[in-house]
């Protein structure tokens, strides 16, 4: 059984409305949906960009510009975001284990922000010709950059399970400790003291903010002429999605390892912990 922190919606069953609960719910399926299609990508973003521009309206641009309001969204989205346990995974991917499907994992999460960038872009371009603009624009913007951070949260999360190393607890805990993760851009290390809790300290809510603005300068190329946008913001999506990939791949190789442990079998990643 899948270790999600919220069950994903089904594909033919539209989202309950309900303000920030229905954008949670909207990026977390946008995060979950490996095999989405384009077209269903494209109208969930926006609709999603719809929603923000809501609060767009009510905040005005410079609110999603100062990181807080993207911050906030992203912590309420956080318990959204499906994720799968180490026997999901291997399933899903045919049985691959260790830096196998870690790879397979990072290359999922690689295609589906590259695939946000051009969704982004494309949107873009249909609304440079839209007159309002200004409102519409920053939506756009905060909608990828949540959606892109979602997913490379799901993928943080699933390399942890990889690994073998366990993040117990509420999904609130669990989504607080892999957005710090992900924030921090470093894995979790369970016995560290206040890792695990149910809300974001207030260095991981600076550090959150920060990585939020960080992701919305990177969309904001998707936002140039007619679909250049598209191509460079899936291009510098998948590039940063990989870099992350490979900071907390890192961490996450030291924690698992231990010199007293007999050396792997053939084909086993070593010192990972059972599925079960």
């Amino acid at each position: 059984m899948s270790g999600e922190l919220q069950r994903r919606d089904d594909d033919g069953v539209e989202p309950p409305r309900g303000g920030s609960t229905e954008i949670g719910e909207l990026i977390g399926r946008l995060a979950g949906d490996d095999e989405m299609d384009r077209e269903t990508r494209g109208r969930l973003l926006g609709r999603l960009a719809r929603l923000l521009g809501q609060n767009a309206r009510k905040v005005g641009a410079a609110g999603f510009a100062r990181g807080r309001v993207l911050a906030d969204l992203m912590a309420e989205a956080a318990p959204h975001i499906p994720i799968r346990d180490l026997a999901t995974l291997q399933r899903h991917h045919h049985g691959l284990m260790g830096e196998e499907l870690a790879d397979r994992v990072v290359k999922v999460a690689g295609n589906a922000t590259t695939a946000v960038g051009a969704a982004g872009g494309a949107l873009a371009a249909v609304e440079f010709a839209a007159p309002p603009l200004l409102l519409t624009a920053p939506a756009q913007l905060a909608a990828e950059t949540l959606v892109v951070a979602a997913i490379e949260v799901k993928m943080i999360a699933e390399l942890h399970e990889v690994y073998g190393v366990q993040v117990q607890g509420s999904g609130t805990a669990r989504g607080a400790a892999f957005l710090t993760s992900w924030a921090r851009q470093r894995g979790i290390n369970p016995l560290e003291a206040g890792s695990l809790t149910s809300a974001l300290g207030t260095a991981a809510k600076s550090a959150l903010r920060k990585r939020m603005l960080r992701v919305l300068g990177r969309s904001m190329t998707t936002m140039g002429p007619f679909l250049t946008g598209a191509a460079a913001g899936a291009a510098l999506n998948r590039a940063a999605t990989r870099a992350l990939a490979a900071k907390v791949r890192s961490d996450l190789r030291g924690a698992t390892s231990d010199p007293d442990l007999p050396p792997p079998l053939p084909g086993e990643h070593p010192h990972l912990k059972s599925a079960d």
